[in-house]
């Protein structure tokens, strides 16, 4: 094997490499030898068939094997030799392969970028927090208390539905007159102004009497999830069959403690805990970009172009699903798709950035994933299904893939804690408005 080395640009390096025909002939060889062994040719013991036979059988169908295995293993001598650190794996292009020749190919290696961590304690970050207002702890007991209500059926015929109010209908949708699928129900029970239906809806039925018929005349949302029905006009022939009123609830103790609280002063003190680590979720979201934009700042290197082409295209392929969707959010529907390119191409490139950066900052010190790591994260995925966390347990231990699939952000958030242990933290009091301002 002989290697060159040509010019360098940037983290590429290219080298032409020669392999002499004597080495592939005696790949070539060895996978004739192996044909010999286990293959029966008639006349022959096995291992017994003259050379030449098997050349003249077999050569032609070992060639590119052969090949393929040669080359892939001068080019892992040219990555040890050279001690190459490589970001991707390395482009093959076979300049040369004839008969009774040398082989010569071109090898391109883009190489990591070398990142040399500084001090963190000089990275400056401020952690936002905010109080648990009581009015917040009231609008979720609120939410308890409106998720367990019961209704009655109003006996008066002559009662108009209210906002508040159940009305039991069937409905039966269209579009151009034409019956749509999924525009049909019978005796369903809908809140007045629950907000549960299309924009509108609603609003047509307070005022309605049990055993009233009505056509109800909505135009879907243009962002609506299906697409052949997104703007267009519907009408809804609705049959109100009863209207129900909501049941008055006393909270006090009892209703505490029918919900699983010892009293209704430890379940307001529960309410205002899991407000308190919603609030922390988000100062923590907003801590994370803070010390990314930082981090971004503060340090510069070249980039594997290869890498970031991995996360553009994974960014664009996205893009493509939520526009085939009709899910693009309003900055995406109102940007030219050419200059929406361009600001994925620099997130792509700041991801790969900041993803490097991280993972040498991690090397550095040492840090390891653990299974603690990933049992306390699928324990964390569990809470966010109260009441189905063996569900989610379950999966978990049934499901080695989406096991795999938390390594790389629960890996991500451990260096990220990592860092933030060095870096400078100031803690602000804010408004909770504030707290949940998130700029795009």
């Amino acid at each position: 094997m002989k290697t060159k080395e040509l010019k360098a640009e940037g983290l590429q390096k290219k080298y032409t490499v020669t392999i002499e025909n004597e080495e592939f002939e005696k790949k070539v060889d060895a996978k004739l030898e192996h044909i010999a062994k286990t293959t029966k040719i008639p006349g022959f013991r096995p291992g017994k068939a003259p050379k030449d036979m098997l050349k003249q059988k077999y050569r032609a169908s070992v060639l590119g094997e052969a090949l393929d295995e040669l080359v892939g293993e001068t080019v892992n001598n040219v990555i040890k030799e050279n001690k190459l650190r490589l970001a991707m794996q390395p482009n093959v292009k076979i300049n040369k392969f004839e008969d009774g020749k040398d082989i010569e190919f071109e090898m391109t290696a883009e190489l990591m970028p070398e990142i040399k961590i500084g001090d963190f304690s000089k990275i400056k970050v401020e952690k936002l927090t905010a109080d648990v207002p009581e009015s917040e702890i009231k609008k979720a007991l609120d939410y308890i208390v409106h998720s367990r209500r019961e209704t009655v059926k109003v006996e008066d015929a002559a009662y108009a539905a209210q906002k508040g109010d159940s009305v039991v209908i069937d409905f039966v949708g269209k579009v151009d007159g034409e019956e749509f699928q999924g525009g049909k129900g019978e005796r369903y029970p809908l809140e007045l102004g629950s907000g549960a239906f299309i924009p509108g809806f609603e609003d047509q039925l307070i005022g309605v009497k049990a055993g009233d018929k009505v056509d109800v005349k909505v135009k879907f949302p243009e962002n609506y999830h299906a697409k052949n029905l997104a703007g267009k006009d519907a009408v809804f022939a609705v049959e109100v069959k009863a209207i129900r009123q909501p049941k008055e609830i006393e909270v006090n103790d009892e209703f505490a403690k029918s919900v699983g609280e010892k009293d209704l002063a430890s379940l307001k003190e529960n309410i205002r805990k899991r407000i308190a680590e919603d609030y922390e979720h988000a100062s923590k979201l907003k801590l994370k970009r803070q010390l990314l934009d930082e981090l971004d700042n503060a340090y510069n290197f070249d980039v594997p172009a290869g890498m970031v082409d991995v996360e553009f295209k994974a960014i664009s392929e996205q893009y493509e699903h939520a526009k085939k969707h009709n899910q693009l959010d309003e900055h995406e529907k109102n940007t030219p798709e050419k200059k929406l390119m361009e600001e994925y191409k620099k997130i792509a490139t700041r991801r790969v950035k900041l993803g490097l950066l991280l993972s040498e900052a991690g090397e550095a010190a040492k840090i390891k994933l653990t299974p603690e790591d990933l049992n306390a994260a699928i324990m964390n995925e569990a809470k966010k299904y109260p009441g189905q966390e063996k569900v989610v347990l379950d999966y978990y231990m049934k499901n080695a893939q989406a096991v795999e699939a938390l390594k790389a952000p629960v890996m991500e958030e451990k260096l990220i804690d990592h860092v933030l242990s060095k870096a400078t933290v100031n803690e602000k009091k804010v408004s909770v408005e504030e707290l949940y301002k998130f700029e795009d």
